[in-house]
């Protein structure tokens, strides 16, 4: 069955009837990403994530207070192509339009309803949003937490100081693969899920691990310049994870090619922020989806 033939036939359908029918299932997937509430990719799998998302798509447009169930009006109203306005997106020339902004640019998703929460790693960036030069071996880039307010403008929910980068020691010290330390690949991934970095060890703690391919390349020359690298795909355990208080200027251990905030407090915040996200709500095995992006797409320059 298609949205078409929902109007067309005056069907009503529950939410278990709509996941049992994997075309319609997709279509209506396929509509929740471009209205901005439903992260792609579509899978035709309608499960508590999926039903959040129409939930809140059917409770708005149709202003009811509970949305169970798909009809001729909901399916006409998802159909209409001025349905993504319910949930507006417009960046402003401040920093948190900027990271929104580069991110439209690259193809990247961005979460458009006002109580989710957008993760966004930053290079060569200040947790006030300034550029900064970028060194190796420091904890120089940024961890956000963006949201879009009811009116569609992206606000920086929080920020913390972060590295997405290996440490010298992992690149020159103690080389865990001998095609050398992993650096993710810029880019967006849904990939995390929470769980526990370092499990059954005593450094362990909750964070948000890989749970879903990801893109690394490979420092074998040790310049920390992953241009020229090679690129591998699959499960590296890149997770996002605390940085245990280190100098901001020394990355040290900390990193052997994950996402990490430079400190146990702010990833605690961080971990959190995230787990409030009514995605993580309805499905606490939610992949959350993040993104990497050089500082050159948000500040600009070569």
């Amino acid at each position: 069955m298609t949205l078409e033939e929902v109007v067309t036939q005056g069907k009503v359908l529950t939410f278990p009837q709509l996941a049992g029918d994997e075309m319609l299932a997709l279509q209506v997937q396929k509509r929740l990403g471009e209205i901005g509430l439903l992260d792609p990719p579509a899978d035709g799998r309608f499960g508590p994530v999926s039903q959040w998302a129409l939930s809140e798509f059917l409770r708005r447009m149709l202003n009811v207070p509970v949305a169970e169930r798909l009809g001729a009006e909901g399916a006409r109203a998802m159909l209409d192509p001025q349905a993504a306005s319910l949930f507006p997106l417009l960046p402003g020339g401040d920093f948190a339009g900027r990271v929104v902004s580069a991110m439209l640019a690259r193809g990247d998703w961005v979460c458009r309803h006002p109580d989710c929460l957008n993760i966004v790693y930053v290079d060569g960036t200040d947790a006030d949003g300034a550029p900064n030069e970028d060194s190796h071996n420091k904890f120089q880039d940024v961890r956000l937490l963006i949201r879009v307010d009811a009116g569609g403008v992206p606000t920086v929910g929080a920020a913390w100081e972060a590295t997405t980068e290996p440490g010298t020691f992992y690149v020159k010290t103690k080389k865990l693969n001998v095609e050398g330390a992993a650096h993710i690949v810029a880019g967006q991934y849904k990939a995390w899920s929470v769980g526990i970095h370092k499990a059954n060890t005593p450094s362990a703690h909750e964070a948000l691990v890989q749970t879903e391919n990801l893109r690394i390349s490979r420092d074998k020359d040790e310049n920390f310049d992953p241009a020229g690298d090679k690129i591998f795909t699959g499960m590296f355990g890149i997770n996002q994870h605390w940085g245990f208080d280190f100098a901001r200027d020394d990355v040290r251990s900390a990193s052997a090619g994950c996402l990490v905030g430079r400190t146990r407090n702010g990833h605690r915040q961080f971990m959190a922020l995230v787990k409030t996200d009514p995605r993580f709500r309805v499905n606490n095995s939610y992949r959350f989806m993040s993104s990497v992006l050089s500082p050159q797409l948000v500040h600009g320059g070569g």
